[in-house]
């Protein structure tokens, strides 16, 4: 996948030999494309300063794309022995800095506009504000959206109430171990969560899986015979009904019935600076690549373009479709799950 970067410009100044990066209006896919090809080419440069600055004061708007960017090139200027800081960020962006738990990696400081670089002050005081992140998608601020997420997730609970007892049993006597699963995942600008699954695997599934081959290409994890899940945990990915504690993150607000599908950390820290795209709408239960594509998807670039697909065919009816052929498909015998 490949993304035609705009002509857009990161002029240096320096101020006492420390180089400050001049950064856009805007920081979404092409200018994140853009300031990754401008960092890299700064840091091939034969003598690299200790310092960096990014100047965010001029920064307004920046969707999962952008993060990705900062993401990328902050690893890179760690590579190279070189201080990254985000200097001056305005409140928009720092909302996405505090949702994501990225003022906890990056160093933030308010520079003055610069006066005196050997004296700037940790950056704490936007830190304390309360922003709204920007709005990514449309679907991210849809209210009627958001109610049939609240409706559905509460009559998906109301399922789980019925069920919850066999399939605890099922899963107790069936192998050793708690009856939920939980492992964190990455949803909406990459904000992390806590994603709740009925345990259809061995209790040691994550210290082994370095064990088993993967067999799809890209920032994904695929085995068609995995050998970690249980006999009850192949009847239960078969069926879905693994997914239903998920209604729960649904409520929360962690995850949308209709999106795109939840990485894990690991992928995301594979991802390239166009893969973050996928990350701006909610994750959801369901989506384009459940229905179209499902387990039979042996390509991450697939993946990202049945993501991406989904966002910008989205629309409620959309959704109600995605949702309606999503329940055809677990009650068809071959659904393609594993």
């Amino acid at each position: 996948m490949t993304t035609q970067a705009p002509k857009v410009d990161f002029p240096i100044t320096y101020h006492d030999d420390v180089p400050i990066l001049q950064m856009p209006p805007r920081l979404t896919i092409l200018e994140a494309v853009a300031f990754k090809q401008s960092f890299s080419e700064f840091l091939n440069q034969e003598l690299l300063p200790i310092k960096l600055i990014l100047d965010l004061s001029q920064t307004q708007f920046i969707d999962s794309s952008g993060v990705g960017a900062l993401v990328h090139n902050y690893k890179a200027s760690q590579a190279h022995d070189i201080e990254m800081v985000l200097a001056d960020v305005t409140p928009p962006i720092m909302a996405v800095l505090t949702m994501t738990g990225l003022d906890e990696v990056f160093t933030l400081q308010n520079t003055s506009q610069f006066s005196s670089l050997e004296s700037v002050e940790p950056y704490s005081e936007l830190a304390n504000r309360s922003t709204s992140p920007p709005e990514t998608h449309p679907s991210v601020r849809s209210l009627v959206k958001r109610l049939i997420d609240i409706v559905g997730s509460l009559l998906g609970l109301g399922i789980i109430g019925l069920v919850i007892i066999p399939i605890a049993l099922a899963i107790r006597l069936d192998s050793k171990g708690p009856i939920f699963f939980v492992q964190t995942r990455c949803g909406w600008m990459g904000k992390r969560f806590n994603m709740i699954k009925f345990r259809s695997m061995c209790i040691d599934a994550e210290e082994i899986k370095g064990q088993i081959p993967n067999q799809v290409e890209g920032a994904f994890f695929k085995n068609t015979n995995d050998p970690r899940i249980t006999r009850i945990g192949k009847f239960l990915r078969r069926t879905s009904l693994d997914e239903l504690p998920q209604f729960w993150n649904v409520l929360v607000g962690d995850m949308s019935l209709v999106g795109t599908r939840p990485p894990t950390p690991d992928e995301v820290e594979r991802y390239d600076v166009p893969a973050w795209q996928r990350l701006d709408v909610k994750p959801g239960m369901t989506g384009e690549w459940q229905v179209y594509g499902r387990s039979q998807v042996r390509n991450f670039e697939d993946v990202i373009k049945l993501d991406l697909r989904y966002q910008e065919n989205w629309s409620l009816r959309y959704d109600l479709i995605l949702i309606l052929k999503t329940i055809l498909i677990i009650f068809r015998k071959n659904s393609g799950a594993f």
